[in-house]
C-alpha cells in the first residue's frame, strides 16, 4: 500500500473536482503529481472554482464534504498506523534521538545523519582529519552509526598517538631511515643507538586473536618508542585501512627476514632459547656480554615456556631496548602483564588513568574497517538494525567437536536473558490494552550455528512478548565452522564483530576473543555465559563482566624481582583474574581491593 502525505491528498481530491467542473483543452493530460508547477496550478485553480462558485451555498457545502473527507483520511492513517508500531514520520522521514545519538532515516534511502556526527568524527581526538575518506569510508562515517562514547582518552595518550604518527612517517617503510637499517640487517651489522627500531607482528591464529595482539602490540611499541609493521602473510590489509597518515604498517615484501612461517616455539632465533642456551647473557645492566644479533623473535603465544615469559621482566627489557628489530608471534591480548612491570607503570598510568579503556581506545583508533567490509556492515544496520528503538547482540561461541545446536546452550542464554531482564518474556496470550506506540527491539545473533537464532526468532513469532515489544531476530552468516584462511569468511567475521559493537547490551560467550573484540569496541560491559560443563545448563547461566578489557587468557605467574612463582592476578587491585577464565588476567578500574 502507498502511503501520501494528508497534503497532497486533500490537493488531488480537490483537482479532480476541478477537472470534473472546468475541463481544459491544452491541460497536460498526465502532470506529475510531485512536481511544484502541478501543486501550484492546482492550488490556483482551485481558488478560481471557489471564487466562480460566488460562495453559494451548494459551493459552500462541496467544499465543506471535500475537507470532511480529507480530515477522515487523516485520522485514519494517525489511528491505524501507530497501531502497527508505525508513524507517518516512517514514511515521510524518521527521527530517532537516545542518549544523546540522532539518527535521521530519509525517504529516499539514504544514509543515516547524526547530530554527533560532526563533533565526534574525530572520536573524542583520536583520530586527525588527515585521511583520504574515500580511501576508508568507515574511519569517520562510524561515528554516525553509534553513540558518542563516555569513555574520553586522556590528553597525554593524545600527545602520545600524534608523537607515535610523526615517528612512523619518519621512519615508515620507503623512508630514507628504514632503507638504510634495512641494509644494515641485510649485512647482519648491529648498529648502537640506532634513530629508528621495529617491531614486526607475524599474522598469527584467528582474528579476534590477531585483533586483540595487533592491539597489544602496538601499545608496547608507544611504550619502547619502536615502528610498529604488520607482516603481509595474512590478510590484514584486506580487512583494516591503512591507520597511520601518509605512510604504511604493512612490512615491504622484500624484507630480508623471510621465515616468519617458520618461526615457533622451539625457534632458535626465540628469546627465550637463546636465554635457554646462553647464547647470550644479560648481565644485569642490560650490557649483553656476546655481540647483539639485528634481530630476535619473541614468541608470546599460549604454548611459550618459561624462559619466553621472562619478556615480562623490567631486566630483560633493558636487554631487548638494544635489539633494532624485534619479530613478534602471540594469539594473545598481553596488555595486563604489561601493566604489571614497574618499568612501564607510570607512562600507562598517564596513557590511561582509566585503565580499562586501553583497547576501547586502541581498537577504535587502529581498526577501521576497509571499504569492502565497511559495505557488509552498513548495508546490514540500515536493513535490520537502524530503527529499533533497542538493539541487544548475543555472540555465541561454542566449543564443541559437533556442530551443534545444542539444546542446553539455548536454555542457558533463556536463563541468562530473562534473569537479567534483558529480553521480555513471552506468552501465548496476545496483549489485550494496547499501547500508541509498540516499542521495538532488535536482536543481532552471531553465531556458526543458525539453530539459536532459529530457536529464539520461532519464540517470538509463535508467542507475544509480556511486554508487548516487538522483538525481531536476525543472523547475517552461518558458517558452521571455523574457516580462518578464507578471505570472505573473514571479511564476515569482522563485520560481525563491528556490528555487536554497534548495540546497546551485548551477550557473549565466555573465552571467545571475537566477543572481546566486540564489546571493547563498543565500550560495553557485556553478560558473559559461563561455559558450560557436561553439556548442563551452569547457574548462574551468566553475569556482568568486571570491565570492558579483554582477558589475557595465558599469562605469566613470576615473580621477577623474587625470580619465584606468584598470582599475579592477586598483586595489585586493577589486575584480576578474568569471570570466564579463572587463571586469566584482566584490567580493572579500581585502585582498592
Amino acid at each position: 500500500m502507498t502511503l501520501h502525505h494528508p497534503y497532497r491528498i486533500w490537493i488531488r481530491l480537490m483537482d479532480m473536482k476541478r477537472i470534473r467542473r472546468h475541463p481544459s483543452p491544452v491541460q497536460d493530460p498526465n502532470p506529475d503529481p510531485e512536481s511544484d508547477g502541478f501543486l501550484r496550478n492546482a492550488v490556483s485553480e482551485k481558488r478560481a472554482a471557489t471564487t466562480a462558485g460566488g460562495g453559494s451555498p451548494a459551493g459552500l457545502r462541496r467544499l465543506a464534504a471535500v475537507f470532511a473527507i480529507a480530515v477522515l483520511m487523516l485520522l485514519s492513517l494517525l489511528v491505524l498506523l501507530p497501531r502497527a508500531g508505525l508513524s507517518l514520520d516512517r514514511f515521510v522521514g524518521a527521527s530517532v534521538e537516545k542518549e544523546g545519538f540522532r539518527v535521521v532515516f530519509h525517504e529516499e534511502g539514504g544514509p543515516p545523519k547524526s547530530s554527533n556526527a560532526s563533533k565526534d568524527k574525530l572520536l573524542g581526538g583520536l583520530l586527525i582529519d588527515e585521511f583520504d575518506e574515500s580511501s576508508c569510508l568507515s574511519r569517520y562515517q562510524s561515528a554516525m552509526f553509534r553513540k558518542v562514547s563516555p569513555h574520553i582518552p586522556s590528553p597525554y595518550l593524545l600527545k602520545r598517538l600524534r608523537r607515535y604518527e610523526a615517528l612512523h612517517k619518519k621512519c615508515g617503510p620507503g623512508t630514507e631511515l628504514y632503507n638504510k637499517i634495512v641494509d644494515q640487517l641485510k649485512s647482519g651489522q648491529y648498529v648502537g643507538n640506532a634513530e629508528c627500531n621495529y617491531i614486526v607482528y607475524i599474522s598469527y591464529s584467528g582474528l579476534g586473536n590477531r585483533i586483540l595482539t595487533l592491539a597489544s602490540t602496538f601499545l608496547y611499541s608507544l611504550l619502547t618508542d619502536r615502528v610498529l609493521l604488520v607482516d603481509h602473510g595474512g590478510d590484514l590489509a584486506d580487512l583494516f585501512c591503512e591507520p597511520f597518515p601518509e605512510t604504511s604498517w604493512l612490512l615491504p615484501l622484500d624484507f630480508p627476514v623471510n621465515q616468519f612461517s617458520s618461526f615457533e616455539k622451539e625457534s632458535p632465533e626465540s628469546y627465550g632459547n637463546m636465554l635457554k642456551n646462553n647464547v647470550f647473557a644479560n648481565s644485569g645492566d642490560g650490557d649483553p656480554k656476546v655481540k647483539i644479533p639485528p634481530y630476535i623473535y619473541l614468541h608470546l603465544a599460549h604454548d611459550y615456556g618459561d624462559h619466553d615469559k621472562l619478556f615480562f621482566c623490567d631486566e630483560d627489557q633493558l636487554l631487548l631496548q638494544k635489539i633494532p628489530w624485534l619479530v613478534l608471534r602471540s594469539d594473545n591480548y598481553f596488555v595486563p602483564s604489561l601493566f604489571l612491570m614497574p618499568e612501564y607503570e607510570e607512562e600507562l598510568h598517564r596513557l590511561f588513568p582509566q585503565r580499562d579503556t586501553v583497547f576501547h581506545h586502541l581498537g577504535r583508533y587502529l581498526f577501521h574497517p576497509t571499504n569492502s567490509v565497511w559495505g557488509l556492515v552498513k548495508r546490514y544496520y540500515l536493513a535490520y538494525m537502524a530503527k529499533a528503538d533497542e538493539r541487544v547482540g548475543i555472540q555465541i561461541r561454542v566449543f564443541e567437536m559437533e556442530p551443534g545446536p545444542f539444546q542446553h546452550v539455548f536454555d542457558q542464554l533463556l536463563a541468562c536473558v530473562q534473569k537479567e531482564k534483558l529480553l521480555p518474556d513471552v506468552t501465548p496470550e496476545e496483549p489485550v490494552n494496547q499501547t500508541a506506540y509498540i516499542r521495538s527491539k532488535a536482536i543481532l545473533v552471531t553465531s556458526l550455528n543458525s539453530g539459536y537464532s532459529e530457536k529464539l526468532r520461532n519464540m517470538y513469532w509463535e508467542n507475544s512478548a509480556t511486554n508487548g515489544e516487538i522483538i525481531s531476530v536476525n543472523q547475517p552468516s552461518n558458517e558452521e565452522s571455523q574457516q580462518t584462511q578464507k578471505q570472505m569468511h573473514n571479511r564476515k567475521a569482522w563485520a560481525e564483530m563491528y556490528l555487536l559493537s554497534l548495540t546497546d547490551s551485548l551477550i557473549t560467550s565466555a573465552w571467545s576473543t571475537f566477543g572481546y573484540v566486540a564489546q571493547g569496541l563498543a565500550g560495553l560491559k557485556p553478560w558473559i555465559l559461563f561455559k558450560p560443563e557436561n553439556r548442563t545448563v551452569p547457574d548462574p547461566a551468566c553475569r556482568r563482566v568486571m570491565s570492558m578489557e579483554p582477558c589475557f587468557h595465558a599469562p605469566p605467574f613470576y615473580d621477577c624481582k623474587a625470580k619465584r612463582g606468584v598470582d599475579t592476578g592477586a598483586l595489585v587491585p586493577y589486575v584480576r583474574h578474568c569471570e570466564d577464565m579463572s587463571w586469566g588476567l584482566k584490567l580493572v578500574d579500581q585502585d582498592e581491593w
